[in-house]
């Protein structure tokens, strides 16, 4: 930070390109996990360091000999010849070493009042219970279990008795229509599927069970099962196929003994939104994913067991969902809070009373939820004691410096670090972002790759470069041990996906990035999320960030759009904060704002990068996990018929758009 200066000292929007860094607060520095002597020990020995971390983090029944198998790229293996089982690490070993009557969970549903803690004995009774029942319908090592819950302690208890069985689970996001749970279902043969009656989901029940029916009724469906967890207490059909839920675990024997597995066995499959066709099934193993997973957790988010109250706020469909609620936080023994609903359900400030009521210290969201919370105002979360929370983190896209600096000054107090943390499901856990305790921060860069990855930008001829400001594509140079072990039943498309770009040497995450001057990485949105503006790239991130710095403006999204001129044309589109709505609410109203914006633009960035249009909107189009669906803007932008939007939370929000599109 500069000298003598405080966040609070002037308006965020004044500070955001004035290059502000936070050095870690000394205090904690003295009591962090990750210290800067992990760089160094990575250095020195890739393999070597990531087999101390597997051995310091896990329990192992046989332990490995070999740390990683390069021997036919890119398929990688991590301790092969090491055993373990990932619900033992996660939840026995804890009762065994006397911690059973430390809460596991704090578990918070959306309707006021309706909570439950379960300790990690609790857990342990339920997990056993689950793995016989599921036993029973005889799922067994290498069956693919398909969980379809909302974010209840089932459903990690359901992922954990798989996990106990070696039969890998296939989570599918309870927002997703009927026929992406079919094409998922079926792609990896689910012998059973989990789900409930329901959930609760803005103050009312909604039906999670109808949607299995519907993609069930195919003739040659690989279910015999579905186990339902009654949530809601809804009416429900029924049929021969279906199992209560609470009716299995009660005639289920009580105790179950795991069996070890191997350290390559299949953990989990997890689909990635937004392809197209057939499914793209990612798919990780055991030991090599649950080792990253928690070290990750422990020396990014800071976890010290018997002291913190940790909520990472994903939903359990989500990678995040599963690397930082189930498997990272419980094998490492720690306390969380885990909730149900939205967070505006019964009023905006849930989330803060939540972190009020249970004292949580340790916050992890998405960059898009902390702009939804600035569009709401600062005066919400002021109302609630968060004095507990020391570390906040970021996760799911690049997180703009306005953001960041709101999120560290209203919901951090101004004196919690942020980890902005870059991964992806094919990672399967944290690769580039700061160390709490180590690293100066700089708004909105990820920083540098955690110890134990190497990540290094590319041009366009493949060749890295470290020239500040030049933008080029993200790859990651030596395997890490939560990497995808290939898409699920197609080795070839796992090759040419992530391995073909740059040749076998360079995994392409799909990522734009470039370094600024002090070699922190910056992460430019995927590389489609770059545009060719008349000869410049231009990042879609950078001109967004460059918009919601601009004082009347919440949230923008930005996308490229073909002009005959300049190749493309920059297209964005903004929502306004609350108190200037006004200004452009009526028909014929704002075109002197917009020309404000686009000078704005011009102003931060140069003249290349204002836009072409700027269209104010009072929504974005957003999957469930609050990802911007640009390829819809984009759609409209260049006039076109807009594609599929089964992936949406609210699929009104197009036609809301292209109403105002014709308007203009």
């Amino acid at each position: 930070m500069r000298k003598g200066d405080t966040v609070s000292e002037e308006p965020l929007e004044n500070l955001v390109h004035e290059g502000l860094t936070f050095p870690p607060p000394p205090e904690f520095a003295g009591q962090a996990n990750g210290t800067a002597d992990l760089y160094d020990q990575a250095a020195a020995d890739h393999d070597g360091f990531w087999a101390e971390q597997a051995r310091t983090y896990l329990t192992w029944s046989t332990p490995f000999t070999q740390s990683l198998d390069w021997s036919n790229p890119p398929f990688a293996k991590w301790f092969a010849d090491g055993e373990l089982n990932a619900c033992v690490n996660a939840v026995d070993r804890h009762v065994e070493a006397g911690r059973g009557d430390k809460v596991a969970i704090h578990f918070v549903g959306e309707p006021e009042g309706d909570t439950r803690d379960i300790t990690y004995a609790d857990l342990h009774a339920e997990v056993q219970r689950a793995a016989n029942a599921l036993a029973d319908l005889g799922v067994g090592k290498g069956d693919t279990v398909a969980i379809y819950l909302p974010m209840i302690p089932e459903a990690a208890v359901a992922m954990l008795a798989c996990a106990r069985l070696g039969a890998p689970h296939s989570v599918v996001f309870g927002g997703f229509s009927a026929e992406a749970l079919h094409s998922r279902i079926d792609d990896a043969k689910a012998k059973v599927v989990i789900t409930s009656d329901g959930g609760y989901r803005r103050g009312a029940p909604s039906a999670l069970k109808p949607a299995v029916d519907a993609a069930l009724d195919h003739d040659d469906t690989s279910v015999e099962h579905v186990l339902v967890v009654k949530r809601t207490g809804q009416d429900t059909a029924w049929s021969e196929r279906d199992v209560w839920w609470h009716e299995a675990l009660e005639k289920a024997a009580p105790t179950h003994e795991a069996q070890p597995f191997e350290a390559e066995h299949p953990l989990f499959i997890l689909y990635t939104s937004g392809t197209t066709g057939k499914p793209k099934g990612i798919f990780h193993t055991t030991g090599g994913y649950l080792t990253q997973a928690a070290y990750t957790n422990a020396v990014v988010h800071d976890v010290h067991r018997d002291t913190d109250v940790y909520w990472c706020t994903a939903d359990i469909g989500w990678v995040t969902g599963h690397s930082y609620i189930v498997y990272g936080p419980l094998t490492n023994g720690v306390t969380q809070v885990m909730y149900e609903g939205t967070p505006d359900t019964p009023h905006q400030g849930r989330w803060w009373e939540i972190v009020q009521d249970y004292k949580v210290t340790i916050l992890y969201t998405a960059p898009t939820a902390v702009r939804t919370f600035m569009k709401w105002g600062a005066d919400i979360p002021a109302k609630f004691d968060m004095g507990s929370l020391r570390l906040l983190g970021s996760v799911g896209e690049p997180i703009n410096p306005e953001a960041w600096l709101w999120y560290h000054k209203h919901i951090g107090g101004g004196r919690a670090p942020i980890v902005d943390t870059w991964w992806q499901t094919e990672t399967g856990a944290i690769m580039i972002s700061p160390l709490p305790g180590v690293t100066t921060l700089e708004p909105g860069s990820a920083q540098k790759p955690i110890p134990g990855i190497s990540a290094e930008i590319l041009d366009d001829e493949g060749k890295p470069f470290t020239t500040p400001e030049q933008v080029g594509y993200l790859v990651l140079t030596k395997p890490w041990p939560s990497m995808l072990r290939g898409i699920w039943g197609d080795p070839e498309r796992y090759k040419e996906t992530y391995w073909s770009r740059f040749g076998e040497k360079y995994y392409f995450a799909g990522d734009g990035a470039k370094y600024d001057a002090d070699g922190n990485i910056w992460l430019l949105g995927r590389v489609d999320d770059v545009m060719n503006v008349s000869g410049h790239r231009l990042s879609t991130a950078e001109i967004e960030s460059a918009l919601v710095s601009h004082p009347k403006v919440a949230e923008a999204a930005v996308v490229g759009a073909n002009d005959e001129t300049t190749g493309q044309a920059v297209c964005a589109f903004v929502i306004l904060r609350q108190e200037f709505v006004e200004e452009a609410d009526e028909v014929g109203e704002g075109k002197d704002l917009v020309q404000e914006l686009r000078n704005h633009v011009a102003k931060e960035i140069g003249p290349i990068a204002k836009p072409r249009s700027i269209m104010i909107v009072s929504e974005l189009p957003k999957t469930r996990s609050g990802k911007i669906m640009r390829r819809l803007l984009r759609d409209v932008a260049e006039g076109r018929e807009v594609g599929d939007v089964t992936t949406l939370a609210d699929s009104s929000v197009m036609d809301l758009i292209k109403t105002g599109m014709t308007k203009d």
